[in-house]
């Protein structure tokens, strides 16, 4: 897995556009409280679900490969 350019950025970008997202679909209300790496696992499972991103195998499945994932998302939006 090659790391992007601008991933810090990018999983930031991500993190607000998909917690818009979630809440303008009425499936999530973030708090505060959430840390940011169950922002990531939840935005990643909602947006898979959603089919709005491919699936990652389960066996490779970590908060780095989310972030990944998360991040390209972001560049293409």
């Amino acid at each position: 897995m090659k790391k992007l350019k601008d991933e810090k950025e990018l999983v930031k970008k991500a993190l607000e556009e998909g917690m818009k997202y979630g809440v303008e679909r009425g499936v999530v209300e973030f708090e505060a409280t959430d840390s940011q790496a169950d922002k990531i696992l939840y935005l990643y499972r909602l947006l898979v679900h959603d089919k709005l991103m491919q699936p990652i195998p389960e066996e490779q499945v970590s908060q780095q490969t989310m972030r990944h994932k998360l991040a390209i998302w972001a560049s293409k939006l």
